[in-house]
């Protein structure tokens, strides 16, 4: 039966202090008391940990991600802002390539905004603000190892520490431990079938190297980004996202024959040869910090829990555990925190309790994820290689139209803002339909396209200097 704590209220577990984690978990204090599950122990300040290899890459959050974690957590945002997090204007405040090569004009008068920080400063605001609720309660080093119940209901946990195994009941129990999740096999020992799987894997790999700011870069300087062309094997792009204390944070990435090396010698070079060279120019000016990281971890991977027959009451599965973007795009975190709304709209009208609550749960969550998931696959399933399954004629269809609507989007600020709406996954793909969009790319008015990298006289002054910067 579903436990009640000894306020009187249901009791809820989380499993994971991710981001997806973190967000449910101060959605569910609402309507129980909660405990969060977490294999690793937290740091104190924003460091990296075991947990997350992934938080010294290049991450964004885009506006509407922006939206829901304010929505969530009112402040939010402008407590990471203090701590030296920035609201980028798109494309004001961006130097940026599409996928198809066509730079994109810095137009300022858009309310699209990105959320730029390092990971470690974005996970410590969020986990301070969280984590401080009374009603939410941490148990760190501790390892989930099953699901208690049957087929129809899940009842709680089995969570192995350093003292041993013990249980732990709750009436709703939330797996939100990321890319590595479990559930699948945890759903099938208790008698349910495999869920339904897709994975799509551009063999894409990141190397990532910080770097100090050149003093005349230090305040306020673009965001600079070249993405990888599907249509050009080995599509190879990278990324300088300015953050806190005067940091670049410069990601690099290359798919299958055309990957950046951990040679920290070979790092500048890599991105001097990216199909514009403005990031390796700008990193002859910089001085870098530490040593270069790398990761493979990048395949889009899908579960289709909502397409299951039978779902059990008491558990459902949100975030990355329902799945993972290749990193390039950004979405993660956004998608987190919609997840989390998700998981708030159903529980305001259904109830914690109620039967068929966690399906409900679960199908609400696979918006924000679909969303996602098609744009991410939409470019990546390109890729030589990427997917077992070629794409089809439809799919074809729709990637040649948007590669049409960015084009229109870099030289029309009307049909911009409709992109933006959908790339920040603040409406569905179908907002790439309407007139906002169809009458700039059929009838016009458009500027011309700019044939380089939108850098102003100052930005241009940095590049510049490097020939007086730092040997390395």
């Amino acid at each position: 039966m579903p436990q009640t704590a000894d306020s009187g209220r249901p009791t809820a577990l989380v499993i994971g202090a991710s981001a997806t984690g973190l967000f449910a978990a101060s959605v569910l204090a609402e309507f129980a008391d909660v405990v969060v599950v977490e294999r690793d122990r937290l740091p104190d300040g924003p460091e990296s940990r075991k947990g997350v290899p992934q938080a010294r890459h290049a991450h964004l959050v885009w506006s509407g991600g922006v939206q829901a974690f304010d929505e969530l957590l009112p402040g939010f945002t402008d407590s990471v802002v203090e701590q030296g997090g920035r609201l980028v204007r798109i494309m004001g405040d961006m130097v940026s390539r599409a996928p198809n090569e066509v730079w994109f004009r810095r137009f300022e008068g858009g309310r699209h905004r990105n959320l730029v920080c390092s990971r470690d400063l974005l996970d410590h605001v969020l986990r301070e603000r969280v984590l401080r609720d009374p009603r939410i309660t941490l148990h760190e080093d501790s390892t989930v190892e099953c699901l208690e119940g049957g087929p129809g209901r899940v009842t709680g946990i089995r969570v192995r520490t350093g003292t041993g195994a013990r249980t732990l009941h709750a009436a709703l129990v939330i797996d939100a431990s990321g890319r590595g999740s479990r559930a699948p096999a945890w759903l099938e020992a208790l008698g349910l079938p495999r869920v339904a799987e897709r994975r799509v894997d551009a063999g894409v790999a990141y190397a990532t190297r910080s770097y100090r700011a050149p003093a005349a870069a230090a305040d306020g300087f673009p965001l600079v980004n070249v993405q990888a062309n599907p249509a050009r094997t080995p599509g190879q792009g990278g990324i300088i996202l300015p953050v806190e204390d005067g940091r670049w944070i410069v990601t690099l990435c290359g798919t299958r024959g055309g990957e950046p090396a951990k040679d920290p010698s070979a790092f500048a070079g890599f991105a001097l040869g990216l199909g514009d060279p403005v990031i390796g120019r700008l990193l002859e000016a910089a001085e870098p910090l530490g040593e270069v990281v790398t990761s493979r971890s990048t395949a889009n991977q899908r579960r289709y829990y909502e397409k299951m027959k039978h779902w059990p009451d008491g558990f459902a599965v949100l975030g990355d555990a329902i799945a993972g973007y290749n990193p390039v795009y950004g979405h993660g975190l956004t998608v987190a925190a919609q997840c989390a709304l998700a998981l708030r709209g159903v529980l305001r009208s259904a109830g914690l309790t109620a039967s068929g609550t966690a399906r409900r749960i679960q199908r609400a969550a696979a918006r924000p994820v679909s969303g996602a998931w098609d744009l991410a696959v939409g470019q990546d399933a390109f890729y030589p290689g990427a997917t077992d399954t070629p794409p089809k004629a439809v799919e074809k269809f729709l990637a040649r139209f948007v590669d049409r609507a960015v084009e229109t989007g870099a030289r029309s600020p009307r049909a911009l803002g409709a992109l933006l709406d959908v790339i920040s996954l603040e409406r569905p793909a179908t907002r790439l339909f309407s007139r906002d969009m169809l009458v700039p790319m059929f009838l016009g008015p458009k500027k011309p396209h700019i044939q380089g990298p939108p850098l102003t006289h100052d930005e241009r002054k940095v590049i510049a200097g490097a020939a007086s910067g730092p040997v390395r």
